[in-house]
């Protein structure tokens, strides 16, 4: 049942991108995962991975939801679609009784866009039916790793804490080990039917939520098949009589032919974030590490793709296809798109609905469409499986059993299933104030539109579904989409594996995304990006790689 509402931003900032997809994001609410290496209690050392019978001893029991069965079931790594439309009137209970006692709750979350006011109708809904008293802590999710670092830094965090997996970087790591509890004793096994949404909650997802040897992540969970998407302009296709490229070279020769400087239309934006699946480049961050064939472990950067993928994206740059704005990092690609100034967007999966119902009473003739992804020769892509969770809410070490228990009634009621009275809640408000009913689909008000943007979202979520009642088409383009792009995914070696670094490489790669951005802008040379390939190794890249090899020699590889 997801939102309707053209005008939320939920978007998440550059850094999700290139820490949670294939390319280098997730969207935020898009919906990560085998031995203990080197951790163990809390005592212990807090970096490496729990994984395997280690981590299953941890892990709640999972009770699958029979509430809604969907019309397109997950395959290949995708999410589920549901593409009909929703008797709202026969929705189902599965929070039968209020679980939380209405203890005051402080919850610090990401947020984009302008928050709603404390105590506005949305959130004093969704408190009154929960049992809940939250007092929301939401953050600029633009900025928050700045503020999450802070606030684990000190000595007063919020009871709850939204941790995204892109922030899970230098010190962060393994504050989180040190700052949130152990929520085993609320939730492992069969102790976790007590809230029953949570139990629907994949293990996989749950895997993920394992930190320096304990469950301290209520998951997220999303498809692994959750790949940047090269979105097109349908209609000016159709119009233009063009052919959707299928091969690198194929595609630059397009974007000469359909730029027009003259006429402000341009083929493109940045295609950095799509060209890493094209070329079969792994993902940035610990998905990046892999064994290859020849039984060598290395990182994505050490790939000859890496360096084919930049010198292609850098040819688009030159040729002149892409919009002059893009090229300076300035405004917005996605309006861009819509106003038909660029005629192919990357951005994940959740623009496919955004932009749609965005443009649906403007722009009437406009239609948006994913190309598939081609390998650079014409064959087939090589995309890289996401972790089957990618944000985490967590619960503060000392935290009272009053209060544990009335964050997790809050977790278990947004992690509410499609179909649900409590999804429907979550996802758009109150009936009258938040939302009208025309022809039996939910249509958000301005009130709603304001007020039921991405806040109880975070706290948790069902395994990974994609809906729209007045869009049912995109929820099956999406999942179909991620269906085929499913079938050609790999997982690397890491794939399944919550792996904290140990501090000293914290800033070893940091080096690259603003490298990335000057190359293939032409304001670096090749030998630039291969010098600092040299220095990554020489500065602490192959004592990384031992790391990491001894810790998948004792754990095995995710793939």
């Amino acid at each position: 049942m997801t939102p309707n509402a053209a005008s939320a931003s939920s978007a998440p900032s550059r850094r999700s991108f290139l820490a949670s997809t294939a390319v280098a994001a997730t969207a935020v609410a898009g919906g990560m995962p085998l031995l203990t290496a080197c951790v163990g209690s809390d005592s212990g050392s807090r970096e490496g991975t729990t994984s395997g019978k280690a981590a299953d001893k941890l892990l709640p029991t999972y009770v699958a939801s029979t509430v809604a069965k969907p019309d397109l079931p997950s395959k290949n790594g995708s999410a589920a679609g549901y593409t009909g439309k929703v008797d709202l009137s026969a929705l189902s209970t599965s929070v039968p009784d209020k679980l939380g006692t209405g203890a005051a709750l402080k919850v610090m979350s990401p947020f984009w866009g302008s928050p709603p006011k404390p105590g506005c109708a949305y959130y004093t809904a969704l408190d009154a039916v929960a049992g809940t008293k939250i007092t929301w802590q939401n953050q600029n999710g633009n900025t928050y790793g700045e503020k999450l670092g802070a606030v684990l830094a000190s000595s007063s965090i919020p009871d709850m804490v939204v941790v995204p997996n892109w922030e899970l970087v230098g010190k962060i790591s393994n504050a989180v080990t040190a700052k949130f509890m152990d929520l085993g004793p609320y939730l492992a096994g069969d102790k976790v039917k007590k809230y029953p949404n949570l139990a629907a909650i994949p293990s996989d997802a749950w895997r993920m939520g394992i930190f320096g040897g304990a469950l301290r992540g209520i998951p997220m969970p999303s498809a692994t098949a959750n790949f940047i998407v090269p979105y097109y302009r349908k209609d000016i296709f159709d119009k233009k009589g063009y052919s959707v490229p299928k091969s690198a070279d194929e595609f630059l020769s397009w974007a000469k032919e359909a730029t027009s400087a003259k006429a402000k239309v341009y083929a493109c934006g940045d295609m950095s974030w799509v060209s890493a699946s094209i070329f079969g480049v792994r993902p940035s961050g610990t998905l990046g590490w892999n064994i290859g064939a020849d039984g060598k472990l290395t990182y994505r950067i050490e790939q000859p793709e890496y360096l084919e993928a930049l010198e292609w994206t850098r040819k688009l740059f030159d040729a002149g296809v892409v919009h002059p704005d893009d090229k300076a990092r300035s405004g917005d690609a996605g309006q861009r798109f819509t106003a038909g100034q660029i005629l192919v967007f990357n951005n994940d999966i959740s623009h496919w609905y955004g932009k749609t119902a965005e443009q649906a009473q403007s722009n009437p003739d406009f239609e948006i469409d994913g190309m598939d992804i081609f390998g650079a020769d014409g064959g087939d892509p090589t995309p890289y499986a996401s972790q089957p969770a990618t944000i985490w809410s967590m619960i503060r070490k000392g935290a009272s059993k009053t209060t544990v228990e009335n964050a997790l009634a809050a977790a278990n009621f947004s992690a509410a299933p499609y179909g649900t009275k409590e999804r429907m809640l979550v996802d758009y408000g109150v009936e009258g104030t938040h939302y009208t009913v025309k022809d039996g689909v939910p249509v958000k008000t301005d009130q709603g539109n304001i007020e039921v943007i991405n806040a109880w979202v975070m706290l948790a979520a069902p395994a990974a579904y994609y809906a729209h009642p007045d869009f049912p088409d995109i929820a099956r383009k999406q999942v179909e989409w991620q269906q085929r792009m499913g079938a050609f995914m790999k997982k690397t070696s890491t794939y399944g594996m919550n792996i904290v670094e140990p501090t000293r490489y914290a800033n070893l790669s940091s080096q690259f995304e603003q490298l990335e951005i000057d190359y293939v802008r032409g304001n670096k040379k090749l030998s630039d990006v291969q010098a600092a390939i040299s220095t990554w190794k020489s500065s602490g890249g192959d004592k990384l790689r031992d790391w990491y090899k001894q810790l998948l020699d004792k754990n095995g590889s995710g793939n």
